[in-house]
């Protein structure tokens, strides 16, 4: 029978919360019931874009600025504050591919591009507010706290997932970044879905939920290559991608890992299947795609 309850990671205390954001920023985990309220709330209107291109271009939180840098001998580099971003086209014109996180500020941002030869050079753009649906819920007070020994786990799994999501590797040059859904089913939970836990806010979803059956394949969206696996307190059996440039994807919940750390997989090929471990009500896939460090909307990335 499933629970009742909701997303545990969501339903930390405020005093655990601000000592988690860091990774549950960052982690999405669990479809909430369908029974819960969800009031909705308008987003904001994408410009005209080419269907052909991947990523989606949408300047908001969440979402992934596509920013030209112009022509080049060479792919020049291109940062946002430290953290290095994916460059791709050709020498006709290079562009830089910006993560967003859920948690910018509306408002003026920038890159910096520092070509092989030349002046370093800012590129200014904006990130236009957006309003994700929100859900509300009342649950026991009882279930927001983690014991000292989960709380211990999580400080580890934590420090570990920070070196993991600091992957960068080089783009394959023929590389294609429209991605395939891994698994098929119904989006049970969407992207940047807002939870509110006894009047209080918590980290938005940060990935796609599909809903599917424990034991339904999970395939590749992209060619990549397998950085990481493991059973983690919040995901439970998880898969870590590298698809080159900053560009990573993940998958919890896994009632079984057919990869491991240092396969190489093709578009297509299974990786894992789909489970209900770690803190859920329900067999489900969680589905992140992160770019430059930020977790961004997946659906950005597949034909509609």
């Amino acid at each position: 029978m499933r629970s009742n309850r909701s997303h545990f990671s969501d339903l930390l205390s405020p005093t655990l919360l601000n000592r988690r954001r860091a990774l549950l920023g960052t982690l999405g985990l669990l479809a909430l019931p369908a029974a819960t309220h969800v009031s909705a709330a308008p987003a904001a209107k994408p410009k005209q874009q080419r269907s052909d291109v991947w990523p989606h271009a949408s300047q908001v939180p969440g979402g992934v600025a596509r920013l030209s840098l112009g022509p080049s001998a060479k792919r020049p580099a291109a940062f946002s504050g430290d953290v290095p971003l994916l460059v791709v086209g050709d020498a006709i014109e290079w562009t830089a591919l910006v993560g967003i996180p859920l948690a910018a500020t509306p408002g003026d941002a920038s890159i910096v591009v520092r070509p092989e030869s030349g002046a370093e050079k800012q590129i200014a753009y904006t990130v236009a507010p957006k309003q994700y649906r929100e859900q509300r819920l009342t649950v026991p007070p009882r279930t927001v706290d983690l014991s000292p020994e989960d709380e211990a786990r999580y400080e580890r799994e934590r420090a570990h997932l920070a070196t993991v999501m600091a992957t960068f590797t080089e783009l394959r040059p023929d590389a294609s970044l429209q991605m395939r859904v891994p698994v098929p089913g119904r989006r049970s939970s969407s992207f940047g879905l807002r939870r509110v836990f006894n009047g209080q806010s918590r980290n938005p979803h940060s990935g796609m939920d599909i809903a599917a059956g424990t034991g339904t394949p999970v395939l590749a969206p992209l060619p990549g290559r397998v950085i990481d696996t493991g059973d983690y307190f919040f995901n439970g059996g998880t898969v870590w991608l590298d698809h080159g440039g900053g560009l990573l994807t993940m998958y919890c919940h896994l009632s079984r890992v057919d990869v491991k750390v240092g396969d190489v997989l093709k578009t297509g090929e299974q990786l894992a299947a789909v489970g209900a471990t770690g803190r859920v009500t329900g067999p489900h896939l969680h589905w992140s795609v992160m770019l430059n460090r930020a977790m961004v909307d997946p659906a950005l990335f597949i034909a509609a």
